[in-house]
């Protein structure tokens, strides 16, 4: 199994700088990753980086709240296309998810589709399943299946819920979860991983659970360990 394949390498981190993306960069293309995940404001840089490689570039909708206007977020995906974006990772409107406004929501996801075919990428449509519960994500499951996008995905890996102590966790993905998405969506969406997985042994039990791709900010050390570095 080519690992790198699977691996989304992401440089989100609200601090992250020119120096981490060029960095992050470089991870990608020595291992190969599918693609680099930035910020979009790094997206063109990014894609100077990468341009001749096999390597795609991966940015972020309405990140990480997802509450933008559609609008706002349509513009967002054109913007990040034409600088140079192959695939678009978009949150849903969490609220209008959580309210069971599905038309909204169904509305939305449509929109930044076509955008985002109209420029040749592909679009992740982000769950942050640590705000839903299981009726929700079958039913964001049935609808993105019924709209053919080409990935769901389970969270931001900032999406932070209070815990009863106070303190605030986010869980990202879990194997309930990529069970549960797998199991609803159509055999043809694809499924993404991400939040939380910093290890082999999590990146293997997602894709055993039905990723076949992983939102990973530990790549090298855990392809390092794959190569016996």
């Amino acid at each position: 199994m080519d690992l790198a394949k699977y691996i989304d390498h992401s440089v989100l981190h609200p601090t992250a700088t020119d120096k981490d993306l060029e960095e992050a960069c470089r991870i990608g293309l020595k291992y190969g990753t599918a693609t680099v995940c930035v910020k979009p404001s790094a997206v063109a840089h990014a894609a100077k980086l990468l341009k001749g490689s096999a390597v795609g570039v991966c940015t972020v909708i309405g990140f990480p709240h997802g509450g933008n206007t559609t609008d706002i977020k349509v513009i967002e995906t054109i913007e990040a296309c034409r600088n140079g974006a192959t695939e678009i990772d978009m949150v849903v409107n969490i609220g209008k998810v959580v309210g069971g406004d599905w038309e909204y929501v169904e509305n939305e996801i449509s929109q930044i589709m076509d955008a985002t075919l109209e420029h040749n990428a592909i679009l992740k449509v982000i769950f942050e399943n640590d705000y839903l519960n299981d009726d929700q994500k079958i039913q964001l499951c049935k609808l993105c299946s019924s709209l053919h996008v080409a990935f769901v995905k389970t969270s931001t890996g900032f999406g932070y819920v209070k815990q009863e102590d106070g303190k605030f966790l986010a869980k990202g993905a879990t194997i309930h979860d990529l069970t549960l998405m797998r199991e609803h969506c159509s055999p043809d969406i694809q499924i993404k991983a991400s939040g939380g997985i910093r290890t082999r042994k999590e990146v293997l039990a997602a894709i055993e659970a039905g990723a076949t791709r992983v939102g990973l900010s530990a790549t090298e050390d855990i392809l390092k360990k794959v190569e016996g570095v």
